[in-house]
């Protein structure tokens, strides 16, 4: 229990000395890996500190808009062709339709007992 001795007039959260002799960015730059609380989070990118003219914005929501769709429609034909690629394997390993409900109803087989063979005559 005694193997950590800690010196109790020390404070425990000091900076390093290499640390201390830098701007906020500059140690923020340096790909620290943990935020204390109460720590300033510095983005990288910052925003704007003002908005873009309406004609940049306009340019810049049309090309989100074309890479939207066209992330959409690659999304669907990948699960399109995924499907259908499914669907030749299984009939490839089964050798028959995969899907039971695209196939034709199998014969009924008959019933052993004779009790249902006599209420169908019953009813012809």
């Amino acid at each position: 229990m005694s193997d950590h001795h800690q010196e109790p007039n020390q404070p425990q959260n000091l900076p390093s000395s290499s640390s201390s002799n830098k701007t906020p960015t500059e140690i923020n730059n340096a790909k620290t890996e943990t935020n204390f609380p109460g720590q300033k989070v510095r983005y990288r990118n910052p925003p704007d500190a003002t908005n873009p003219d309406p004609a940049t914005l306009r340019e810049q929501w049309r090309f989100a808009i074309r890479q939207y769709s066209k992330w959409y429609s690659h999304a669907w034909g990948t699960a399109i062709f995924a499907g259908i690629s499914f669907f030749a394997l299984g009939w490839f390993i089964k050798g028959s339709n995969p899907l039971p409900s695209l196939q034709d109803k199998p014969p009924e087989p008959p019933s052993s007992s004779s009790s249902a063979n006599d209420a169908k005559e019953g009813r012809q």
